[in-house]
């Protein structure tokens, strides 16, 4: 929309929430309540402002592509908004004002509201919602059917206006000079002795300007967040969204109420999610992919037609086409598989590449290592990359058998279509097709057992 900014509220402490932490840094669906409500206030403006306060530094770095002003002191939401006066002074159109604690509002929902306030002439709009549990809200006190007549905090509202359900969202959009004009007559004449951003209502009402109130469809989408309590209710909303919107386009999700996908993930069609997964950060999951429960798998990519067995972490790595891991492995960050690879149960791999077609099927550490096409891992082989101070390169090239329970002492190359022998400690490279040998020679002698229980 033209001529329009938006300023969001975002200094505040998590004071009910117990947390040393600013309340906007919380998260809900795998990312932070205030980059869910910058992200809505992304449909209306390019041009955005955060206020931020208490742990200023920390939003600052989390947040990019916005403008700052700092609030020091925290006197209230009507005090946040003053703040900004300097950076709004030469600026004579609308400014949407949002709290950073609305994570579930949505894009739609803001370019309605704004089409509302600017089609009904009104000076100032706020956004509304009727709840079944109002308590803790200011209420909405109407004119008529469009403007409003008052808003009164919880703890100045007589029982009468108690009974109100419709509430303040604490969104607001203002003519600019009109809102910075009214502030400078805020009083702290309530409870709190607080500068409250409502009390402006009240002026600009008692000015007979014209106040608009659009009443949101969607109760939840207005919902703030100050306990522990509502952060999860919030949380669990996000994703059942998320998983509403994976199951439009194609995706199956077993059982919803157990999956946890974050708002980022993408999912291609025809795959299938179990129960008790976790799909976190910027992960995507290509086309018929199918990843089984307890499975937890962040900011990694999964090729098309691959599968993903009970019990899997999957961290900053890549699956490619055709794949199997697992159950029960551990693909950690750098691990990159080629397609069809196959990696078993109790395998763990970190910051190692496997070509096309590679199997490493059970019980085996494989880090800092770069493996060709066709090898063979077996059973509890170990590439021993660290010496106590550096780390160490293997490299195992095209066609090369690894024999259980082996140990490549790093740095060491195994050539193409080599073998190793099961048992070997292996410290020199391998030539290609050679074998390798490096365990104590078998000796057997019988009888021993016989003259020891003798003695």
């Amino acid at each position: 929309m033209e001529n329009i900014r938006v300023l969001i509220l975002a200094a505040g402490k998590s004071t009910r929430m117990k947390s040393k932490h600013a309340k906007v840094l919380h998260r809900v669906g795998g990312t932070t309540l205030i980059d869910h409500v910058v992200r809505a206030a992304r449909s209306v403006s390019s041009d955005v402002t955060l206020v931020v306060g208490h742990q200023a530094e920390k939003v600052r770095s989390l947040v990019p592509n916005v403008k700052f002003v700092e609030q020091t002191d925290q006197l209230g939401t009507g005090h946040a908004v003053l703040v900004a006066r300097e950076a709004f002074a030469a600026y004579s159109g609308d400014v949407l004002v949002m709290p950073g604690d609305v994570p579930l509002i949505q894009s739609s929902t803001l370019e309605t509201f704004m089409k509302f306030h600017r089609e009904g002439g009104f000076r100032a709009s706020v956004l509304t919602a009727d709840v079944e549990n109002p308590f803790g809200y200011g209420r909405i006190v109407r004119r008529n059917d469009n403007e409003v007549d008052s808003i009164v905090e919880h703890r100045d509202a007589t029982p009468e206006i108690r009974q109100i359900p419709e509430i303040n969202s604490g969104v607001f959009v203002f003519n600019t000079p009109i809102l910075f004009e009214a502030l400078s007559r805020l009083r702290t004449d309530n409870v709190q002795k607080e500068y409250y951003l409502t009390d402006v209502i009240g002026i600009l009402v008692s000015q007979h300007a014209k106040v608009g109130a659009y009443k949101a469809s969607n109760g939840a989408e207005i919902l703030g967040i100050n306990t522990r309590q509502e952060l999860a209710a919030v949380d669990h909303i996000i994703r059942q969204r998320k998983c509403e919107a994976l199951m439009a386009d194609g995706v199956t999700i077993m059982d919803p109420r157990s999956t946890f996908i974050d708002l980022d993930v993408q999912i291609g069609a025809d795959s299938v999610i179990y129960p008790s997964v976790q799909l976190q950060g910027s992960t995507i999951v290509g086309d018929d992919v199918t990843i089984h429960s307890f499975t937890r798998v962040t900011n990694s990519m999964i090729g098309a037609r691959s599968t993903v067995l009970n019990g899997c972490v999957i961290v900053d790595s890549e699956v490619g086409e055709e794949a199997s891991v697992g159950p029960w492995a551990h693909l950690r960050p750098g691990s990159i598989l080629g397609q069809a690879v196959e990696i078993g149960s109790f395998v763990e791999t970190k910051k190692s590449t496997f070509g096309a077609g590679t199997k490493a099927h059970h019980l085996a550490y494989l880090g800092d290592a770069t493996i060709g096409k066709k090898v063979n891992i077996g059973a509890g082989v170990i590439t021993c990359n660290y010496d106590g101070t550096m780390k160490h390169a293997t490299h195992i090239e095209d066609g090369a058998f690894i024999g259980t329970d082996s140990q490549l002492i790093a740095p060491v190359r195994i050539g193409k279509d080599a073998y190793v022998a099961a048992g070997s400690s292996i410290t020199e490279d391998v030539p290609a097709e050679s074998l390798a040998i490096a365990r104590g020679r078998q000796t057997v002698k019988e009888g021993w057992v016989k003259a020891r229980k003798k003695k």
